[in-house]
């Protein structure tokens, strides 16, 4: 009988699909992605969530509940650290205990721990370790894995290519983390809206990888978060290459690490540029007519700088 595995599409969800997909089909593994974040998801996650959890860690549960009955196995990889030397969010250290404590019956969860922080020379063992629950045949998974990561760096590059061809005048650069960017029912379509005013997007996942590292470097203090690195290396990138006319970073209400990051954003957008700037800010309260109208603000503000400003900075 073939084994389903559930992937809940939530938190890194958006970041990793390609490559966790991708392995366990390999391994001979039914693959079952929770529903498209909605209504119904997001109420369950809220009533089964601590009160101080993030949104996102809120829609989190509630897409391993729309699993529970559906699959053998939940994948909540233990995340600590994905690149040498930094650290990754600490609500992705303790997911699988939030996910086990909060919620009853559910199936096996595979909580493999992923830590790069030093070295990733445990790379091997991670992949046998998750491997080992389908398959016992270690060449095999190996050979799932690479076939996997190919598949994902592939996915990578094709985002590269993403850009709307049509030329448009103006552009902006979407900031944020995945799981704010992609997950359309959380951001209630931002990126959709912002297309259909006429604007051409960039976000971060457009941009080498190569090129955020270099610009991120050149930030005066130590980066010790993935993410801000990303986001930081984004913005830098964005005011050096002049080719965005506005910068929206989307988070939500008591995102620990953007709560640094986006000020760190901001500010080196006011010090190093006059590109405007807007942070939105999403909980499970915000509606959205407000989003709206400050997203047509933000993009009527763009286009009026150029004809009665003369580009002149948007900080006053």
């Amino acid at each position: 009988m073939i084994k389903k595995v559930g992937i809940p599409r939530g938190l890194l969800y958006y970041e990793y699909y390609p490559l966790w997909v991708c392995f366990f089909k390999e391994l001979g593994v039914e693959v079952v992605i929770s529903d498209p974040t909605n209504k119904e998801i997001l109420n369950e996650g809220i009533r089964n969530a601590v009160d101080e959890a993030c949104i996102p860690v809120k829609l989190f549960h509630g897409h391993v509940l729309s699993l529970k009955n559906k699959v053998d196995y939940i994948f909540i990889p233990r995340l600590k650290s994905v690149e040498n030397g930094e650290f990754i969010c600490p609500k992705f250290c303790g997911l699988p205990e939030m996910i086990k404590y909060s919620l009853k019956d559910l199936p096996t969860i595979i909580d493999t721990e992923i830590d790069f922080l030093k070295s990733k020379r445990s790379l091997k063992s991670i992949i046998l370790e998750v491997g080992r629950y389908f398959c016992s045949d270690e060449k095999q998974i190996i050979k799932a894995y690479y076939k996997a990561l190919t598949n994902y760096k592939s996915h990578k590059e094709l985002l590269k290519t993403c850009k709307d061809p049509r030329n448009k005048k103006k552009s902006v650069l979407i900031l944020g983390h995945p799981y704010h960017l992609y997950d359309i029912y959380l951001n209630m379509g931002v990126i959709e809206k912002i297309k259909d005013i006429g604007i051409d997007i960039f976000t971060p996942d457009m941009i080498d990888e190569v090129d955020i590292n270099e610009q991120a470097n050149t930030f005066e203090d130590e980066l010790y978060w993935t993410f801000a690195r990303k986001l930081i290396g984004s913005t830098i990138h964005a005011i050096n290459s002049k080719k965005v006319d506005g910068i929206i970073y989307i988070s939500t209400f008591a995102c620990g690490i953007d709560s640094v990051v986006v000020d760190i954003v901001e500010k080196t957008i006011r010090n190093q540029s006059n590109i405007p700037f807007m942070l939105l800010t999403l909980d499970e309260h915000s509606g959205e007519a407000g989003i709206n109208t400050r997203i047509e603000a933000f993009i009527d503000m763009i286009k009026w700088r150029d004809n009665y400003e003369n580009n002149l900075s948007a900080h006053g």
